[in-house]
């Protein structure tokens, strides 16, 4: 890996989690710099943000490639390299009893979109992509073209929950529902599911009866912005791996997950 890590992001709104990045950078709390900085949403007010930093940026409109392909999905040309079959057996995202012409739909509209994002990123040197609130799924397809490597993945994310409680779109949400007594936010790898993949770290906070969802989120942001530049600094440093930890269950059978492990520092 390179003395200055190269990182290439993603978003989707405001991009708070990336303000805090490019902050970090700058304070040399990670040691690295940002590449690029793309968008599913032409609008994304965080995209201003990277312009301000200098950062190149570039936006793939998602909205309307999804909606072209579903009014004329025969006038919109596939990927060459896109094969459903393929992608199709590695994902989790779907149960396998789900609509076949619904899931076969998602996975062609978003191959569309992604082969898009890969374009727009193949200009750019970077070691590691990190989703700093980008909204989107990200397929099969997408995914083996980012993550080479399977000792050490090259694309993060941050999610608003202490997972694997509360995956989706609404973690901060759905903590407060549950009337849990602890919130946090969680950094992870991803992998082919729904925020399933290994957890490089996490960081929790109290809820007190007196809590709000509104304050939920606060704390939650507050703790986000520590922890996303944390794991970027240690996958900077080289510190992170993927291993397998096996365990042996009162039935007898064997239960296999991979996991990081945190390297010492050097």
């Amino acid at each position: 890996m390179n003395d200055i890590l190269r990182i290439g992001a993603l978003i989707s709104g405001s991009g708070t989690n990336l303000q805090a990045i490019i902050d970090a950078c700058a304070e040399r709390r990670i040691d690295g710099e940002l590449a690029f900085v793309g968008s599913d949403n032409p609008n994304a007010t965080g995209l201003a943000r990277a312009a301000k930093a200098g950062i190149a940026t570039f936006t793939v409109d998602y909205a309307t490639i999804i909606k072209h392909y579903k009014t004329a999905p025969e006038l919109v040309l596939l990927p060459e390299d896109f094969d459903l079959n393929a992608v199709l057996s590695k994902q989790t995202l779907f149960a396998s009893n789900f609509s076949s012409i619904k899931t076969n739909l998602f996975f062609m509209s978003r191959a569309i979109a992604e082969a898009q994002l890969l374009q727009h990123m193949r200009p750019y040197e970077y070691d590691l992509l990190v989703l700093a609130g980008f909204m989107r799924t990200l397929t099969p397809y997408f995914l083996d073209q980012v993550n080479t490597d399977p000792d050490l993945p090259r694309a993060m994310n941050i999610h608003p929950a202490l997972l694997p409680a509360f995956r989706g779109s609404d973690g901060y949400g759905d903590t407060y529902r549950y009337g849990c007594k602890l919130g946090g936010c969680t950094v992870h790898f991803v992998d082919y599911g729904e925020d399933s993949g290994p957890i490089i770290g996490q960081k929790a906070f109290p809820i007190s009866s007196e809590d709000t969802l509104e304050t939920i989120k606060k704390k939650g942001l507050k703790l986000e912005w520590e922890l996303y530049p944390e794991c970027i600094q240690l996958y900077a440093q080289d510190r992170l791996r993927i291993v397998e930890r096996e365990q042996t269950l009162k039935n007898g059978k064997t239960a296999k997950r991979a996991v990081v492990q945190i390297l010492r520092k050097t």
